[in-house]
């Protein structure tokens, strides 16, 4: 490994960044010359989105070959490779996992591990060595529009359970572990890609909720973590990313962390209306900058500020030092054959366990087949396409069609409301509007089953229904679980990992 003190300046400030890198444009040319003169620049490495499996995977160890220090090469991988890269296995959201595992369970516990090591195998064999998970924020708002169901619990001990298996097998099959969003995004209304969200909590309060996860992550030796663009004006009257007081004094003196630091993105918008930011994460104690909008720009600011003495070349040093000594340590273990079959069951497996009773009435399920049921769909009209749902019914409507059909006083009807959870939406719910129609067709119907396809926390509007159920997500092997679970076919097996009433 390279002696930072070798490198020069322009170099060292090059290997604070992690840049995009969009699987989908590697087939051009003029993309790929563009990547590539960015690691003769000396890049420290990318992250990725989207993109083919294997061509992916042959681009990458070009890459990795073509640098001189190792890449880092990042992307947020909670729901596992398939989130990102086609042709690789999704798994269930995080809040799905919680729901599904039952922390006291040897059997379960297995069952978790099996999936990490799945995940961790496929990062591998595509050249992925710092997965962007887990996520330990605390879902405490209902409303969170950007964490919801990527958080595992709203309770502490749980997200610092399962957090603590995820650092433990990425980290024993040599991968960097990332925690996040530090201190803490889960009590929040606002996504931080479209603002700044205020968090108006003290020190002790954090300490005692918000934190904990992130304590026991650091006694579990996790590699790096992420801080949020969070406001804590209780704290600091800069973002939490941009802040001296909780990078430096909190994370790194007051509870002792030694591993990479991570900003979250910086082309999100919750840092707009701050000049300079690159050079202010750094002064704040930032080790990597993570996703700026032009890595030779943020470098010329670098340069800058280092001139301006606002940031001294030892502290780059510092960090530097920190990201040869992790790059490092970086292990790539590749199997020759990965069972993605066996990954894809295992992954149904552990959607199918998620599947969960908020409310039952005795008597309603098991469902007959031949019953009289309408089928409302919900929600985000993405889904509704591909809704499993057609395929079982004969009778379904969206929610905007239902105002010209009248359901009977003798008629079943099942809603499947559709949410997901995204960047740059602004929220993790449906409309006021979308809630008045179905209280309305929960009061007319016979009977009523309202399921949640995505946030638990759209079911506490609808207490009055027969029947809620939990499915945490819109994918397709969810819906199947579902109708697998309301068939009598299978039991419904998951436990609610939130509050909802």
């Amino acid at each position: 490994m390279m002696n930072f003190k070798k490198l020069s300046l322009s170099k060292k400030l090059y290997q604070l960044i992690i840049h995009r890198l969009d699987g989908n444009q590697i087939n051009s040319s003029s993309y790929r010359t563009y990547i590539y003169s960015l690691i003769q620049k000396g890049i420290g490495g990318f992250i990725l989105f989207g993109g083919q499996k294997d061509n992916i995977r042959n681009f990458i160890l070009e890459l990795q070959s073509y640098s001189e220090i190792p890449l880092f090469i990042a992307s947020d991988i909670e729901r596992g490779v398939g989130q990102q890269v086609l042709g690789c296995t999704n798994f269930p959201c995080q809040m799905a996992i919680a729901a599904a595992i039952n922390t006291n369970s040897k059997e379960d516990s297995l069952l978790l591990e099996s999936m990490l090591k799945a995940i961790a195998t496929e990062a591998h064999y595509i050249g992925l060595n710092m997965p962007l998970i887990p996520v330990l924020d605390i879902n405490l708002n209902p409303d969170n529009p950007i964490i919801c169901t990527r958080a595992f619990s709203d309770n502490p001990e749980k997200v610092s359970w399962f957090g603590n298996k995820y650092i433990k097998i990425l980290e024993e099959n040599g991968l960097i572990s990332c925690a996040k969003h530090f201190p803490g995004h889960g009590d929040t209304s606002e996504d931080s890609h479209l603002n700044l969200p205020v968090i108006k909590k003290s020190m002790n309060e954090l300490m005692n909720i918000e934190l904990k996860p992130f304590k026991e992550a650091i006694k579990q030796g996790v590699s790096s973590i992420m801080i949020g663009h969070l406001l804590l004006p209780e704290i600091d009257n800069m973002p939490a990313s941009l802040s001296y007081n909780v990078t430096t004094n909190l994370l790194r003196n007051k509870m002792d962390f030694n591993g990479l630091v991570l900003s979250d993105a910086l082309n999100m918008n919750a840092l707009k209306d701050i000049e300079n930011i690159s050079a202010l994460c750094v002064r704040a104690g930032a080790d990597i900058l993570l996703h700026p909008d032009d890595p030779d720009i943020t470098v010329k600011e670098l340069l800058s500020a280092i001139e301006l003495k606002i940031i001294s070349e030892q502290l780059i040093d510092k960090a530097v030092n920190r990201i040869l000594n992790a790059k490092q340590k970086m292990k790539r273990i590749i199997k020759n054959v990965i069972d993605y079959k066996f990954h894809k069951e295992l992954s149904f497996q552990i959607a199918e366990k998620s599947i969960t009773f908020v409310k039952n009435t005795k008597g309603i399920i098991p469902i007959e087949e031949n019953e009289n049921i309408s089928i409302i769909l919900a929600g985000d009209e993405e889904y509704f396409n591909d809704c499993h749902f057609k395929n079982a019914f004969s009778k379904v409507y969206t929610l905007k069609d239902i105002k010209d059909i009248i359901i009977k006083n003798t008629e079943k009807i099942i809603v499947t409301i559709f949410t997901s959870v995204s960047a740059w939406k602004g929220s993790s719910g449906i409309a006021d509007i979308e809630k008045d129609y179905i209280r309305r067709l929960i009061m007319k119907s016979s009977c009523s089953i309202i399921i949640s396809f995505g946030s638990p926390y759209v079911l506490r509007h609808f207490t009055d229904a027969d029947i809620l159920i939990a499915a945490y997500e819109p994918s397709l092997q969810a819906q199947i679980s579902v109708l697998n679970c309301l068939s009598g076919k299978t039991k419904f097996t998951g436990t609610l990992p939130v509050t909802l009433f």
